[in-house]
């Protein structure tokens, strides 16, 4: 029998090159964007787009208006035939597992929607998960600024989106929760700056939740990873540890399911 084969010699390279570039589109404004600056927000020669977003023209899954290009009506039409998660979360949810049980605590993936908020598709539970926060959390959703994910979303988005979105004086869920819009924006500067969210009893009283934010080959924002854990469990002196666990398994998910292959022009 011959040797078997591995995944990434079975990688067609020039169908990846045709997802970056799709990538790219979608982190584009609407107006979209020339073959030159997608060449090099991708890191292809301007040639090889060309071919490459030619022939997704001639298929429908990019429109060309003068110069720029935009995602096409074909794309479009079959996303809204696609489950839009189940993929998804199979792939991501041995990750989401590994990182329960290491803590034994609850981890869980949103991912961002178009109203501004995150779905949250999938949860892995520690095998001694009890009390705050330990189960029966997918589809639910949870207010912006007193989750660890919502911060991570808001502190992705331009300030003044924030300030549009979010009223001055904000709803208080627990003792702690920021309910001053412009302490809020100062906390989002930190969000940004180190990279993580936390929450320490702003949601419910007693929860501790870490958030890291998983992005696509673009740098596009699309998940954000969390464990939650009652603060008698898991206080604050774990932080640093779960962080770094944390950032395992961010780069886990994105090479499992969002990092292109490294391919040459």
């Amino acid at each position: 029998m011959g040797e078997p084969i591995e995944p990434t010699e079975l990688t067609n390279k020039s169908v990846t090159k045709a997802v970056r570039l799709l990538r790219e589109l979608a982190a584009q404004p609407r107006s979209g964007a020339t073959v030159t600056t997608l060449a090099k927000a991708v890191g292809i020669s301007r040639p090889t787009a060309f071919r490459l977003l030619y022939s997704l023209e001639r298929t429908g899954f990019v429109d060309r208006v003068d110069n720029n290009y935009t995602l096409g009506c074909e794309l479009a039409r079959l996303g809204r035939r696609a489950d839009p998660y189940a993929g998804l979360v199979a792939r991501a949810q041995p990750l989401l597992q590994e990182l329960a049980d290491k803590f034994n605590e609850t981890a869980t993936l949103a991912v961002p929607n178009a109203q501004d908020g995150l779905d949250l598709i999938a949860e892995a539970i520690g095998s001694r998960v009890v009390g705050v926060m330990s189960g029966n959390m997918i589809g639910k959703q949870w207010p912006l600024h007193a989750s660890s994910s919502g911060k991570v979303l808001l502190a992705d988005m331009p300030v003044d989106k924030v300030v549009a979105l979010l009223p001055e004086t904000l709803e208080a869920y627990a003792e702690r929760t920021i309910t001053d819009r412009k302490t809020l924006l100062k906390e989002l500067e930190q969000v940004r700056e180190q990279g993580f969210g936390v929450i320490d009893n702003e949601l419910e009283e007693g929860l501790l939740s870490l958030s890291r934010p998983v992005r696509d080959s673009s740098g596009t924002l699309v998940a954000v990873l969390s464990l939650n854990a009652p603060r008698y469990r898991f206080g604050r002196d774990r932080i640093p540890e779960g962080l770094q666990q944390m950032h395992v398994t961010v780069d886990r998910l994105t090479d499992e399911i969002w990092q292109d292959a490294s391919v040459a022009d």
